[in-house]
């Protein structure tokens, strides 16, 4: 760690945190990443042990955020499908190297 008097800005570090904080959010976006576009069950059957009400809570942030998009079908039953916004999409070169560097330092045993 470098030791500078130049004060640390960490506005832009905990901005953008704060739009992947969440237990759920980084699989979300993994998924989506690899799927382009999931409809909600489809996202939950692949998340596993996420429940309806968090999942829920995450899509509805990561959509306020700009990170995804939600398209609804007026249709019965309803049908709305999850997609990577243009803003989101920008971020996949971060999750692609955190997915890079797990596979290379991940245990053997794992």
């Amino acid at each position: 760690m470098q030791n500078s008097k130049k004060p640390i800005d960490i506005q832009p570090f905990a901005y953008a945190f704060s739009l992947i904080d969440g237990k759920w959010k980084m699989h979300i976006l993994f998924w989506l990443w690899h799927f382009e576009v999931l409809r909600y069950g489809e996202l939950k059957k692949n998340l596993g042990a996420v429940t309806h009400k968090m999942l829920s809570k995450q899509l509805k942030e990561l959509e306020a955020d700009g990170i995804i998009t939600r398209k609804e079908y007026p249709q019965v039953p309803p049908k709305v499908e999850y997609s990577l916004s243009c803003k989101g999409r920008t971020m996949m070169p971060i999750l692609e190297s955190l997915c890079s560097w797990g596979g290379a330092n991940m245990p053997e045993d794992n």
